[in-house]
């Protein structure tokens, strides 16, 4: 007679969830200081000429299918990552009620500004 005890496992969606937000996490933090270092410092005392940061080379570096792919990661995976760190957050603080709708909302909009963003990216070509 086998005495073992088999492990069920759920399936769960969270595993994306924190996928993305592993992912915008890791992007704010390795991108975040050298944005602050080149706009805030290195332009500032003109170590790098701010006529490469003008708005003619930027929008023809976001209208490329590289440069539009690369916004578009730039502003998804932050927010993914900021409204995963809120939703976590509110349970943190005991705000258990409205779990499903905390997590509509939270993931929702993350979901709802990237496809905006994508839809601006699509039009900018």
């Amino acid at each position: 007679m086998s005495n073992t005890t088999e492990k069920i496992y759920t399936r769960s969606h969270e595993p994306i969830f924190w996928g993305l937000f592993g992912a915008g996490g890791m992007l704010t933090a390795f991108l975040t200081p050298v944005m602050i270092l080149i706009t805030g410092i290195l332009i500032p005392l003109g170590l790098i000429d701010s006529k490469n940061l003008s708005y003619e080379k930027v929008h023809h570096f976001a209208t490329s299918w590289y440069g539009a792919a690369i916004v578009l990661v730039l502003v998804a995976l932050p927010l993914w990552h900021t409204l995963h760190r809120i939703y976590h957050g509110l349970h943190d603080i005991g705000i258990k009620r409205g779990r499903d709708l905390q997590q509509v909302f939270c993931y929702g909009f993350a979901f709802a500004v990237s496809v905006f963003v994508f839809t601006l990216l699509l039009q900018m070509f």
